[in-house]
């Protein structure tokens, strides 16, 4: 028999698609965070899109480069404009995070010019009831 049979070939190749295909979208987010839960709608993909990450223990990265502490204005700065205007800025912090480190990194943001910020959470989750106080006894 001389023809090749490539059958085997095909579906290697296919499962090895698969694996990827799954992959893939788990190999965007390289900091590890504990995201907050939300059922607020997906946001569509920009092209011009920065992600800024907050860990538990409070450091920042751009795009999973560590920012040195102190260095955050310079490093807003040095990020690309297209037209004076900046890019979309994708906020990932994790949910152990002290209220206000998130909120000065925000300011940064602001001070930046960087003012089109999306708060990234995990989907589908059901909203936390208040359990404070009502006041009565």
């Amino acid at each position: 028999m001389s023809e090749i049979n490539v059958t085997p070939f095909v579906d290697v190749m296919l499962v090895l698609l698969i694996i990827f295909m799954v992959t893939a979208p788990l190999l965007t987010a390289g900091v590890p965070i504990d995201l907050p839960d939300s059922r607020a709608a997906q946001l569509s993909s920009e092209q011009q899109q920065v992600t800024i990450s907050i860990d538990r223990a409070g450091y920042v990265y751009i795009d999973d480069v560590e920012v040195p502490i102190g260095g955050l204005p310079q490093a807003l700065e040095s990020l690309p404009r297209s037209g004076g205007e900046g890019p979309d800025i994708t906020l990932r912090a994790d949910k152990a995070l002290d209220y206000g480190r998130v909120m000065a990194v925000m300011g940064e943001l602001n001070r930046a010019g960087l003012n089109r910020i999306s708060l990234i959470t995990n989907s589908a989750a059901p909203a936390p009831l208040n359990t404070g106080s009502s006041g009565e006894e």
